[in-house]
């Protein structure tokens, strides 16, 4: 049964104290950028589902079938979406080390 907030989640204490960044995306609405980086089962794509549920617009894509014109599209939709709702958007990239640099 996979965590469904930040407070079920088990370890990485430093990670998830108040005032982290994965607490400030959760609970703030300050922009940000961040990576989820590590093997596979370690929680990456449970915490993806956790910011899902914060107040913010969710988009997921992967990059075994989404390319940098997929991305660049969601963006403009992100930025057309926060100056009409206020909404911010947080993408989630699944596989993204997948992106080559010709991309």
């Amino acid at each position: 049964m996979r965590p469904r907030t930040l407070d079920e989640v088990v370890g990485q204490e430093h990670l998830l104290a108040a005032g982290s960044p994965l607490r400030r995306l959760v609970e703030g609405d300050a922009p940000m950028s961040l990576i989820l980086f590590g093997p596979p089962g370690t929680g990456k794509t449970t915490l993806a589902l956790i910011v899902s549920a914060s107040n913010r617009r969710f988009v997921q894509m992967s990059a075994l079938n989404a390319g940098v014109k997929d991305v660049r599209a969601v963006i403009a939709e992100a930025k057309q979406h926060l100056s009409h709702s206020g909404r911010q958007t947080v993408l989630f990239i699944d596989e993204i080390h997948r992106f080559s640099k010709t991309q």
